[in-house]
């Protein structure tokens, strides 16, 4: 995704995490997203939204995810994969909280790239209905079939790895 795009639609959501406590010499907790809420919740950040067995459920936040035209077929796969899912990324943060939401996504492969970075955590988790539906309508509307071509390639050149002399005439 170009940097210089701009969505064409932004859904705000709200970002469930949980902290698990672990079973670790190395640390005392495990974080992950675990769900997203189909509108921003008048919760402030960082609310605790329930503690049961060395769990403990946030609300973390409002995020956005943005549609853009140029990623439907993206969106669309995502939809017909029979489980839809919205990518949150968490990343470390300096602040209270160890962790601050980057992004949220509805497009796998923009889930799968926030991986690259270790200190990331992405979860993908399932897709509110209602948010199903909005998406579903924003690829019906801006979805465009794009032909793919396959490039043909060069014939190979045998020559190019023979064995020479030397500029010398010795080898």
């Amino acid at each position: 995704m170009s940097p210089a795009a701009l969505p064409l639609l932004s859904i705000t959501i709200g970002v469930v995490v949980e902290r698990r406590k672990a079973d670790s010499p190395w640390v005392d907790f495990v974080w992950r997203g675990i769900a997203v809420l189909p509108d921003e919740p008048a919760t402030r950040p960082w609310s605790v939204l329930r503690e049961q067995d060395g769990t403990t459920l946030f609300y973390a936040g409002s995020a956005a995810v943005d549609l853009y035209p140029s990623e439907t077929a993206r969106y669309r796969d995502n939809l017909a994969s029979g489980n839809p899912s919205i990518w949150i990324v968490l990343s470390p943060s300096e602040g209270t909280w160890p962790y601050a939401i980057t992004a949220v996504t509805a497009d796998p492969a923009e889930g799968e790239g926030f991986t690259e970075a270790a200190d990331n955590l992405v979860e993908a988790v399932p897709m509110p209905e209602v948010l199903r539906e909005v998406i579903e309508r924003f690829v019906a509307e801006h979805h465009v079939e794009r032909e793919f071509v396959k490039r043909e390639r060069r014939r190979a050149d045998p020559e190019a790895l023979a064995r020479r002399e030397h500029e010398g005439g010795q080898e």
